[in-house]
Parts: structure tokens; C-alpha cells; sequence
């Protein structure tokens, strides 16, 4: 479905954006709190460094904020549009989906900003 070389792949999966083939955290699994934001310092296969300088990923928040503001907008629509509840139940429906969706959002967030300066390299390897 999700095709190696697109960078919906590395996105969605927080592969290597330059080689994907391996994960670029720690832990794969979001929902490990802990080590949510736990990433390796080098793709093993390829070497890209993916803290490609100090503080990179401090750009990753205001992806970050975007991805909220559409969890957001989404929870409201579907709560007050669709299960037609009033606007207290549609705040603790929104407050609920932003805190359920904070794992993964993080990681999409550092994801897709990692892909704006990485591109997909079918002969990437170790040198």
C-alpha cells in the first residue's frame, strides 16, 4: 500500500527519510510514552544523522501545532455536526481526541518535518 521511495511511507511508518529502511526512534511503538521522543542518533543503513543540526526539531512543533488544530477541527465536526452534542461535550470530546492523539502527532510532526529536508535516495548506503 505504502510505497518505499514516498514520503507518505517514511511519514507514516518514521522510517529513514534517505534510505527507509529502518525506523528512526527507538521504540516503534508511539504509545510507549517513555520513549516517545527517544530517536537514534544515525541510520544504521545509510548514516544520515537525523539531528541534522542543534535544536532541528524545535521547527517540528509548529508542524506540531497544525496537526492539532486539524485533530481539533476534526473532534468538532464530528462531535457537534454529526453526533450533535452541545458545546461543553464537544470541548471534552476535543480536549480528549488532542491528549489520545499526542503520541502519535509528535512523531507525525517530527516526521513530516524531517521529509522537508530529506529526500529519498534509492542507493543510500553506509560509506
Amino acid at each position: 500500500m505504502l510505497k518505499k521511495g514516498s514520503k507518505l511511507n517514511s511519514i507514516l511508518t518514521g522510517s529513514c527519510p534517505k534510505c527507509q529502511n529502518e525506523s528512526m526512534y527507538v521504540d516503534k511503538n508511539p504509545l510507549h510514552l517513555s520513549k516517545v521522543l527517544k530517536m537514534n542518533e544515525n541510520c544504521s543503513h545509510c548514516g544520515l544523522r537525523y539531528q541534522i543540526e542543534p535544536s532541528f526539531f524545535y521547527g517540528a512543533m509548529y508542524v506540531s501545532y497544525g496537526l492539532n488544530v486539524a485533530v481539533a477541527v476534526a473532534a468538532f465536526i464530528i462531535s457537534k455536526l454529526f453526533l450533535g452534542l452541545d458545546l461543553v461535550q464537544s470541548f471534552i470530546v476535543i480536549v480528549s481526541m488532542v491528549v489520545i492523539a499526542f503520541p502519535f502527532v509528535v512523531r507525525w510532526a517530527r516526521n513530516i518535518y524531517i521529509n522537508m529536508f530529506v529526500s529519498y535516495d534509492p542507493n543510500a548506503s553506509k560509506e
